[in-house]
């Protein structure tokens, strides 16, 4: 499918836009799933500066769809209406301050957040490496692994709203709670500073190292998978109700939920995006069945379903 190309009335609008604005982009290769339609226009801002004069003389009607790097996403097959906004290499900057202090731009993945700190001996960061996302994501959801949250060591962040002017917010201003954070919806992340303590490089790079084994031992990141597809619910976890379900290797489509790991749904080749959110809500109906527990979607989901 095809949305009406609007991109050389924005383009006439703002002249002096540097960033990339292109008309039906497919999105399902900027996702781990590797499904969905396109987006009617995917943008690629330059920088801070450039993103903030495109959505101050976007009009007010054009929705925005903000991406990160499609690890914990699914978009649905028919595609995103209105703009997506993808951040790239103008925001992938990793700089070390003072006071055991990281400031990051939202493209960052959170890996390499996780390699910068050990590179320069600042500890308290490393359970980013078991996070398969990007900054702004981390931000958006209060991503965590391994005894680690987003909220435990995050500053500030720069923020552009939907009216072009740009904000920072202090950590108390998100309002974290356990994978979701408060901050307004409009909001696109641009930077972040975090604070970790110091440690020893040998160290902080031996546990990266157990989260990597512990994740290639236990999760399939070798599949294409969004990572965990529900949230653990007050005092549970999703995986062990998915699996007394009786879900564990249940198939929709070309969509199955993972043998390893039935928290994780995977593309086993060919499945649409309709096979994988129809495969997670009808875990969810079995698991409510089973359990009375009403399982939240982890992963989020965009765009409308093909026509």
């Amino acid at each position: 499918m095809s949305f009406p190309d609007l991109t050389a009335d924005l383009a006439a609008r703002m002249p002096e836009l540097r960033g990339r604005l292109l008309a039906n982009q497919p999105l399902a290769p900027l996702t781990w799933f590797r499904v969905g339609g396109p987006a009617q226009m995917l943008f690629t801002p330059a920088d801070e500066d450039d993103l903030a004069y495109f959505l101050a003389r976007l009009p007010a009607e054009i929705p925005v769809t903000v991406i990160g790097l499609g690890s914990n996403l699914i978009v649905r097959d028919g595609g995103v209406a209105g703009v997506v906004i993808r951040l790239a290499r103008g925001f992938s900057d990793v700089v070390v301050e003072e006071g055991h202090r990281l400031r990051v731009g939202a493209a960052v993945p959170d890996v390499k957040l996780a390699r910068a700190a050990a590179d320069a001996g600042i500890a308290g960061l490393a359970f980013y490496r078991g996070i398969p996302g990007g900054i702004g994501g981390a931000l958006r959801m209060n991503a965590g692994a391994h005894h680690g949250e987003t909220k435990d060591r995050l500053v500030e962040a720069r923020a552009v709203d939907r009216q072009g002017r740009v904000h920072v917010l202090a950590n108390a201003d998100f309002g974290f709670s356990y994978r979701h954070s408060g901050a307004a919806a409009d909001l696109v992340f641009t930077h972040a500073l975090f604070h970790g303590e110091p440690g020893e490089t040998a160290d902080i790079l031996a546990e990266m190292d157990r989260i990597t084994q512990a994740r290639e031992a236990s999760q399939p990141i070798r599949e294409k998978t969004g990572g965990s597809t529900f949230k653990n619910p007050p005092g549970g976890k999703a995986w062990q109700l998915v699996d007394a379900a009786g879900c564990r290797g249940l198939t929709l489509g070309g969509a199955q939920v993972s043998d390893m790991h039935c928290n994780f749904l995977i593309n086993t080749g060919g499945a649409t995006a309709a096979d994988i959110e129809g495969l997670g809500e009808e875990v969810r109906r079995r698991v409510r069945a089973a359990s009375g527990v009403e399982l939240e979607w982890e992963i989020k989901r965009i765009g409308a379903a093909a026509a």
